[in-house]
């Protein structure tokens, strides 16, 4: 029975070293003094410095965490409504039908999404850049809130809705203090989901990006076609570190909000 238990730790650990190997051997080498990643010769800090000092580099992430955030922050709107919309249709046939449409933008190519954009974009007259990409995003990103919205709205009472509205709560009243409390967790998730998918998003951003714009998907694809720089390197494990940071934030946050909780509980 021990070594039944000790299994699953080995396997998890396993998973966790292919997984963040390759990220520590690339930061690893982001200190280093030469130019590849065969031979360490010497600790530098020259690459971070070298990210700092590129303002086109600079400029390229902020338009990505732009891109990111409104696209997150407006699909999880759209997203929202869709879902209550979809959950609230009383004719069914229609509810399984949109929601098979929404599914089938969860699994289509990547690829496929992107050159239908770019033929979109040609054909209405809208220039590419951060206008396109930030609609690409968001189109993406709805059917994703929609999926994570969807099942709290299941798990919600009914019974709670008309409890509300038989003590003279208004629709609103409704909407406001009883369905969107609820689904809150749903909300959250879609909107860190979508910020995810946008951050990381290549295929669909590289169709419909132009000239003169760039997200740093994009540029890191350009800059190791022509030849991998330690500067890439750097950038990543800033990127990386960030995202810890974010994180632990996250979740300490969330540690103590839920203490005075469990205090009122004991």
């Amino acid at each position: 029975m021990e070594r039944l238990g000790k299994l699953p730790k080995l396997y998890l650990t396993i998973v966790f070293i292919i997984l963040y190997a390759p990220i520590f051997y690339l930061i690893f080498y982001s200190f280093n003094s030469g130019g590849g990643m065969s031979n360490f010769e010497e600790f530098t800090w020259e690459h971070y410095a070298a990210v700092f000092e590129d303002k086109r580099l600079i400029i390229i992430v902020l338009n990505t965490i732009i891109i990111a955030l409104l696209s997150a922050l407006l699909s999880t709107t759209i997203g929202v409504i869709g879902a209550l919309a979809i959950y609230f249709m009383r004719n069914k046939k229609m509810r399984n039908a949109v929601l098979s449409l929404n599914n089938i933008l969860m699994v289509s190519p990547d690829v496929i999404i992107g050159a239908s954009f770019l033929i979109l974009f040609t054909m209405i007259g809208v220039k590419l850049g951060f206008a396109s990409v930030l609609i690409s995003h968001i189109a993406f990103s709805i059917p994703i809130v929609v999926i994570m919205v969807l099942p709290k709205l299941s798990e919600m009472n009914t019974s709670l809705i008309d409890a509300a509205l038989d003590l003279g709560a208004s629709r609103k009243d409704v909407m406001t203090r009883v369905i969107l409390p609820f689904i809150k967790p749903g909300i959250f998730a879609g909107f860190f989901l979508a910020l995810t998918y946008s951050l990381d998003d290549f295929a669909v951003t590289f169709f419909v990006t132009g000239n003169g714009f760039s997200t740093l998907s994009v540029e890191i694809y350009s800059m190791a076609r022509t030849g991998i720089s330690l500067t890439i390197n750097a950038l990543s494990g800033l990127i990386f570190i960030v995202t810890v940071a974010l994180v632990i934030g996250y979740y300490a946050i969330n540690r103590k909000t839920k203490m005075p909780l469990a205090g009122v509980k004991k």
